[in-house]
Formats: C-alpha cells, sequence, structure tokens
C-alpha cells in the first residue's frame, strides 16, 4: 500500500506548485478573457468567445511583425553565436570556463540598462551615427532609432548568451573520437563539420532557437524603448491593453493565443528531439 501511495506523495509539492503558480493563473486569464465590460463598472463573464477573431484581426499586423522580428533575431544570434560556441567548446582549452564566464559577463548588468545602453549608442548623435555622420558616410537626417533595424538590433544582443550556452554544451558531448576517426579516413575540416559536427550539435542549436524564439517574440521593452509607433510588436499591444486601456479580456485574449503559437513551437520541438533534449540543452 506504502509503495502504491509514495509516488503520488513524493509529486504532490511539484503538483501543488504546479496548481498554484500555472493552472489557476491560467484558468483565471481565460476566465477573464471571456468577460465583457470595463474598468470603472466591472467585468461580468459572458463567455464573449468574438474577443479571440476581433483581437487578431485587430492586432494581426503586431503579432505578425513579433514573430517577424523574434525569427530575424534569432537567426542573427544563431550566425552570431555558433562560431563562439565551436571555438570556446573545440579551441578553449582549459580556459573555457574563463571564457564562458567573459561571455555572461555583460548580461549580468540589468536588461533595462542595456537596452538604453542601445538607445544612447543608436542615438542620433550616439556612438554609432554620430561617427558615420562625423566622416560624412551618412547624412545630418539619418536615424536607427525606431526603426525595425534598432529593435532587432537589442532583441539580437540580449540573445546571444541563450543561443551560445546550449550549442555550446551540445558540441561539449560530441565525441572528439569520432572528429579524429573523420580525419584518419581523409574527410577535409568541412567534410568533418557537415557530416559530423553540425548534425550532432543540431539539438543544441534547437534548443538556442527555442529559447531565443520565445523570449524574443514576446518581447516588449526592446520595441518599447528602441522602436516606434510603426515598430510595435504584441507585447506592446498587451501591455497597452491592461495597463492603460484597461482593456483585461482584450489583454488576457492576446496573450492565450500568443502562448498557444508558442506551445505550438515547442510541441514541435518536442516531436522532433524528443522532451529529454529539452531538460539536457534548454
Amino acid at each position: 500500500m506504502k509503495s502504491r501511495i509514495a509516488p503520488y506523495l513524493q509529486s504532490a509539492p511539484a503538483m501543488l506548485w504546479l496548481a498554484l503558480f500555472f493552472i489557476v493563473p491560467l484558468l483565471a486569464i481565460v476566465s477573464i478573457s471571456l468577460m465583457t465590460g470595463n474598468s470603472i463598472d466591472g467585468y461580468t463573464l459572458t463567455w464573449n468567445f468574438a474577443v479571440f477573431p476581433d483581437a487578431l484581426n485587430e492586432y494581426s499586423a503586431q503579432l505578425g511583425r513579433s514573430f517577424l522580428y523574434g525569427g530575424i533575431s534569432t537567426a542573427l544570434a544563431l550566425i552570431a553565436m555558433y562560431p563562439v560556441a565551436y571555438w570556446i567548446a573545440f579551441h578553449g582549452g582549459r580556459r573555457k570556463s574563463i571564457f564562458l564566464f567573459l561571455l555572461l559577463l555583460p548580461f549580468l548588468v540589468s536588461f533595462i540598462i542595456r537596452i538604453l545602453t542601445w538607445q544612447f549608442i543608436l542615438s542620433d548623435e550616439g556612438i554609432v551615427l554620430g561617427t558615420l555622420k562625423d566622416i560624412g558616410i551618412l547624412g545630418e537626417n539619418a536615424h536607427i532609432l525606431s526603426t525595425p533595424v534598432a529593435v532587432i538590433t537589442g532583441l539580437t544582443y540580449d540573445a546571444l548568451p541563450w543561443m551560445a550556452l546550449p550549442i555550446y554544451v551540445a558540441l561539449e558531448k560530441i565525441d572528439r573520437d569520432l572528429v579524429e576517426a573523420a580525419g584518419d579516413l581523409y574527410a577535409s575540416g568541412y567534410q568533418q563539420f557537415r557530416r559530423i559536427i553540425l548534425p550532432l550539435s543540431a539539438p543544441g542549436i534547437y534548443a538556442g532557437i527555442l529559447l531565443v524564439g520565445i523570449a524574443n517574440i514576446g518581447d516588449y521593452l526592446s520595441a518599447q524603448i528602441l522602436g516606434g509607433p510603426s515598430t510595435t510588436m504584441i507585447g506592446n499591444i498587451i501591455q497597452t491593453e491592461y495597463v492603460q486601456n484597461g482593456d483585461y479580456p482584450v489583454a488576457s485574449a492576446l496573450s492565450l493565443m500568443l502562448m498557444a503559437a508558442l506551445l505550438l513551437c515547442v510541441f514541435v520541438y518536442a516531436r522532433v528531439f524528443g522532451t529529454r533534449t529539452i531538460q539536457e540543452y534548454a
């Protein structure tokens, strides 16, 4: 009898934590999304399912922009950090931990401080544009802030360590004897990379894409600080509807649709690589 009850008792704290901090809030968001009313007179549960297609129709551009910016910034982070992770894993030697620490060091600073720093760097008279204007490469009216370039730059920069770390873990797990054996069989460096290293590091790549993509698609501070009205993302709309407009049903509906889209990405990853790789690399 005790052996049958023991697994349930052991999992009870985790299940209680999951219920209190995930299931209950999720049910609350679902119920709020189906309400009608306003922040002054209050809200009533009317099972208003029309809020979902209405919100999607009204803010489809912002939702699409979020996936576009998130996808571009994720791809740029992958292109930038795969070589870095590869070099640390295969050529870092005894100083791998030092290189990883240096990689993470800038991100010990507050996220908001880092975004504000990029706002200064990309400002019209900042380090980048100011220098290019002084040497005559750009005209006086050139600007980067409030453009997609500024938002994607902020998203990409913040994603760098979260892309590098899972790729590094995957590269570290590759058996070096496989690479040496390929070299003994006269495989070129490119062939070793394409046939051995890249396929075996694929779970880390996709784990990095998953981590970075989910965070960047739902981000709103980068677009709020570095962007403008034409670069609004879905996170900005949710924040505006909830904080400024007090339209809790619309904000909840948008949050649920965004969460459903991101969970679909997680489901696809789990189907392709399995849930174990999420625990190992993510």
